[in-house]
């Protein structure tokens, strides 16, 4: 397109080596160079599985998905973050067939949705998580239009045939293992839904395992590390930053089913000694809240992405825990992680510099100086799109380059800073305003609540900005105040103000501007 061309630096030798292998391969090479009785996962129970577990049971439950399902053929995921969710995506693979993650808190529509979308005729869930999770009427939607299979029930379908492959097939695991190259589909995953019925987003093997290399390059840790993970695997960080990076580079990882569980995700992090966590900005405020004094002191580093992270949120994690805050950004297209601070370098206000082997280019955007829309294309980059127009036919990326939808700036030393997304700008007057910068003046108001923006009609100025806010008794000349002592043009400043109990948040940990748009819209007319 004729746009200057930004490069991040070079993936090594030995990581470009390491992802033309398959996710499986990948697996089994972590197995035997980390030892195959070596503790890698503590489950939600307390439980722990050594690879030699894990290996096991993926051997074993691919032998009744073989005679479920047929060669190739995509089968969905429907369950939380847990070793139940690793071994049935490794069984999936080790039947010759490919994972399709479901967002079980999306509701029956773009469930269904996905399923068509993915072709999907079967999916695995559990029952003891469909009882806890009270799921059942859920499950009696969803087996109308599709195969229900439960982990315990291919348990007891194993048969002579599928203990005798667990028993034999690690020593001997190229004679059961199907032949995926690196370039065939790893993954299905699904985008949120919002505007529309969900995309289905097609990564490889070698995407998933790139981008394993390029943050394992990006971001120095310690042997000793021990990682925490309570985010979604329906959700592409909680699955590849999460989950297969900590396993397939010999990291423990402490796994918790869901990260709304405040309390005991604090009491978890300090019982288990874990050090390195994986949250978003609104979680890691509410475990914060939830954990006494030096209750996290056993984290050196948080790191969080999906949402910025305020600054408020980084000085109360070094005061009360002395931990770093490392905030990230990514997009389920690719893989997801594309940019990230370092351990000892954090830019506040930024996302750090591109991960290795990732080139970026601006797209000018009307309106906006000094930055525009960030475009990517490297090694982790998907293979392309699936929609419900045409279920299962992949549409490839041109030149493997993706819009992001984001709106970026880039310094001379390389470090990004996300200006909003597009969707995420009102024009106003004829001026772009980033609802971002919005939102970050009233966090820097009200630092210790929660705020959310959303864009409405204006019948003299195109648009206007409400602001949602948790704060009991918001004053909008309280933001007027600072935004004209700190250089804010009062364009910045939002003329209406919408006080809610709490704001609406996904299960991903992203705030739910759909939602937040409906409140505001009812918040001005309870008010006119």
């Amino acid at each position: 397109m004729g746009l200057p061309i930004l490069k991040s630096e070079d993936l090594s030798k030995r990581a470009r080596r390491r992802i033309r292998r398959n996710i499986l391969q990948a697996f089994l090479e972590a197995c035997k160079t980390n030892g195959a009785n070596k503790a890698i996962i503590t489950d939600g129970d307390g439980r722990k599985f050594t690879y030699a577990d894990l290996r096991q049971a993926a051997f074993a439950l691919s032998s009744p998905l073989r005679k479920r399902t047929k060669p190739n053929e995509n089968i969905g995921i429907l369950l939380p973050t847990g070793a139940g969710a690793v071994i049935a995506l490794l069984s999936i693979h080790t039947a010759g067939r490919t994972p399709a993650m479901l967002n079980f808190t999306a509701g029956i529509k773009n469930l269904k949705a996905a399923a068509q979308t993915a072709k999907l005729k079967t999916v695995i869930t559990a029952r003891k998580f469909v009882e806890l999770a009270n799921l059942s009427e859920l499950m009696t939607e969803m087996s109308e239009f599709i195969d229900i299979v439960y982990l315990e029930d291919l348990r007891e379908e194993l048969g002579l045939r599928g203990k005798l492959k667990a028993v034999f097939a690690p020593y001997l695991p190229f004679l059961f293992t199907p032949k995926s190259t690196p370039d065939d589909t790893a993954i299905i995953l699904f985008t949120s839904g919002t505007e529309g019925n969900p995309k289905g987003v097609i990564l490889t093997h070698a995407n998933l395992l790139a981008n394993i290399e390029q943050i394992e390059q990006h971001v120095k840790l310690k042997d000793t590390d021990i990682f925490f993970n309570p985010l979604p695997t329906f959700h592409c960080y909680g699955l590849t930053a999460g989950t297969l990076w900590p396993i397939f580079s010999g990291y423990p990882v402490v796994l918790h089913p869901s990260p709304l569980q405040t309390k005991t995700i604090a009491t978890r992090i300090q019982k288990t000694g874990s050090t390195v966590l994986f949250a978003t900005d609104t979680f890691l405020q509410q475990y914060m809240r939830a954990s006494a004094d030096g209750g996290l002191n056993s984290l050196r580093i948080a790191v969080c992405g999906a949402e910025r992270v305020r600054e408020e949120t980084r000085k109360t994690a070094e005061k009360r825990f002395s931990f770093e805050v490392l905030e990230g950004y990514g997009v389920t297209e690719c893989s997801p992680v594309l940019a990230a601070n370092q351990p000892g370098d954090i830019r506040a206000g930024t996302i750090g510099k591109m991960l290795p082997g990732i080139e970026s280019r601006l797209e000018p955007v009307k309106g906006l100086e000094n930055a525009g829309r960030l475009w990517v294309r490297g090694p982790n980059i998907m293979k392309g799109y699936i929609s419900s127009d045409n279920p299962g036919q992949i549409i490839p990326l041109a030149e493997g380059w993706h819009d992001t939808g984001d709106i970026v700036s880039v310094d001379l030393e390389g470090y990004y800073v996300i200006r909003g997304r597009m969707k995420r700008f009102a024009k106003i007057g004829g001026e772009m305003v980033s609802l971002t910068v919005v939102e970050n003046c009233a966090s820097a108001v009200w630092p210790d609540q929660m705020h959310a923006c959303a864009i409405a009609p204006d019948p003299k100025r195109g648009e206007q900005i409400i602001l949602v806010t948790d704060h009991p008794n918001p004053k909008r000349e309280d933001l007027l105040r600072w935004a004209q002592t700190h250089g804010v043009p009062e364009i910045s400043v939002p003329k209406k103000i919408v006080s809610v109990e709490a704001l609406p948040i996904l299960g991903t940990g992203k705030i739910d501007y759909v939602s937040v748009t409906d409140v505001a819209k009812e918040g001005i007319k309870a008010k006119s």
